[in-house]
């Protein structure tokens, strides 16, 4: 008789300690979903604030880009792609054509004007401070073969560039040089005024 109890007992004991596992596993259960449904939405909310920003950054770049040249445009989302770029923002565009720092007829030497105005872009630029980036673009007339023209703006943009690095310290990876050649006018070429308003190189500063 007291064998049978003391094993009554013991199973009694057995089921004690079986139930109260199964009640600490439950509650470890609970535990590891509630920590994970906690991870979950907090990565949730990490991942809606970078969809937030890059809307944002998405909707600036569009604002800017209803302002700009076509030319100025093609620069801007031309250095985003490369990567040359820390906040991806238009800063200014100068234009310097050639009814006011005239070049030589066929030729890419930078006149007195063309080098004082030069001056003024380069001290703006240094002010901007180091991370800016510029595009250096030739354009030029329809007077002669696309092919020359284009090569005609490559070596006129270059010219710019090389001024504004050995005259000013512009570092040459923050410059590049682009020839549109006769592409891209700003007017009709069938006047000297208008032809000379082509003749032009611009340079496009981004951030």
């Amino acid at each position: 008789m007291d064998r049978s109890k003391g094993l009554t007992r013991i199973l009694a004991l057995l089921v004690l300690v079986v139930l109260a596992a199964g009640c600490a596993t439950k509650k470890y259960v609970r535990s590891e979903v509630g920590a994970t449904e906690e991870r979950a939405a907090e990565r949730i909310e990490v991942m809606q604030s970078q969809i937030e920003n890059a809307e944002i950054k998405l909707a600036e770049h569009d604002e800017q880009l209803e302002g700009l040249s076509s030319t100025a445009r093609d620069a801007l989302d031309r250095a985003i792609a490369a990567g040359k770029l820390a906040e991806g923002k238009f800063l200014f565009e100068r234009v310097l054509s050639d009814d006011l720092v005239r070049f030589d007829f066929d030729g890419s030497e930078l006149s007195g004007d063309a080098k004082n105005a030069l001056d003024i872009v380069a001290s703006d630029l240094i002010s901007e401070g180091g991370d800016v980036y510029v595009e250096v673009q030739g354009h030029t007339d329809s007077v002669g073969t696309e092919d020359y023209n284009l090569t005609l703006g490559h070596r006129r943009a270059e010219t710019v560039q090389r001024y504004l690095n050995q005259r000013h310290g512009i570092p040459l990876h923050r410059m590049s040089v682009i020839s549109y050649g006769e592409t891209a006018p700003v007017g009709e070429n069938s006047t000297r005024e208008e032809r000379a308003r082509n003749r032009r190189v611009a340079l496009v500063v981004l951030k």
